[in-house]
């Protein structure tokens, strides 16, 4: 019973949460526009126009999601938004696999050996400095240079994202034990190894999950610009692309888009989300007797 409340709970912060955001957009647009395009009773122009073109309604976008994607297509723009989705996300997934499993290791190999921790935090906070847009295109001739293909370059984009909170969040976890817990396995005589996998990544597990949820929507983010520096055809960094180019003949296509990203966002958010219950609390954790 108590977790059917909190599933409603949290569903119900959701909706409201949806809905206070569709009533600010459609608010801001009616506010502006009555006020032509400035602050209410001032000459001060708002920060973004409230005209159709630029901020088209949110009915416009929904309706958007059920028209064809052009003219004699038989797809939905929504069908067709699921399948550029599911393209991105085989990416996505790639580079999170690569992204923690590197990620982990870093922060196995700075645990072990205090002087890799001296020497390679500084630069793996460094790597976060270089700006992906200008890195991308250098992976992705990389990657045709050698044969890697397409996905798997815009999967190591993605990887250069979600490296980084597992190694650093990793790190912290496997040093948070209880000194008395790891003085207890040295008396028996317990291996580094054992140790570490006994103790030091039970431990781990608040700090690592929300390392893993950071990492999974950072590799959504990742894929798309992957997508778009490598101009791959199939995702949603391609469409996103595509219809900003013809932004001005159809502006909910473009936000409808840029919704489809999000929402894949947040179903990776989730997917780790119900991970996290899991191993952290416990299938049963939260059930009433």
């Amino acid at each position: 019973m108590t977790r059917t409340v909190g599933r409603l709970r949290q569903l119900s912060a959701v909706v409201i949460t949806l809905a206070g955001l569709i009533a600010l957009w459609e608010g801001y647009k009616w506010a502006g526009t009555a006020a032509d395009g400035q602050w209410p009773f001032t000459n001060i122009d708002l920060p973004v126009a409230p005209n159709d073109l630029t901020m088209p309604h949110t009915t416009e976008i929904w309706g958007a999601l059920w028209d064809p994607v052009q003219r004699g297509d038989s797809d939905m723009l929504a069908v067709f938004l699921i399948k550029s989705a599911w393209f991105t996300l085989k990416e996505a997934a790639l580079g999170f696999v690569l992204g923690t499993g590197i990620g982990l290791g870093l922060a196995v190999l700075m645990l072990r050996f205090s002087v890799a921790e001296r020497g390679m935090m500084p630069w793996i906070n460094i790597s976060q400095t270089v700006p992906l847009i200008a890195l991308a295109p250098i992976v992705v001739t990389w990657g045709r240079t050698n044969g890697w293909g397409d996905l798997l370059s815009v999967a190591l984009i993605s990887t250069y994202l979600t490296f980084f909170p597992v190694a650093v969040n990793g790190l912290r976890g496997l040093q948070s034990p209880a000194s008395a817990d790891i003085e207890l396995m040295r008396s028996y005589a317990s291996p580094w190894s054992k140790t570490l996998l006994k103790v030091r990544f039970p431990s781990a597990r608040p700090f690592l999950f929300p390392a893993f949820k950071l990492a999974a929507t950072l590799s959504v983010v990742g894929a798309i610009v992957g997508e778009i520096s490598a101009g791959v055809r199939g995702g949603l960094g391609r469409v996103i692309l595509d219809f900003a180019g013809r932004y001005s003949t159809g502006p909910p296509k473009v936000y409808a888009a840029v919704l489809g990203a999000g929402l894949l966002g947040i179903f990776v958010f989730g997917l780790v989300n119900i991970a996290e219950r899991y191993f952290v609390r416990g299938p049963r954790d939260g059930a009433t007797t």
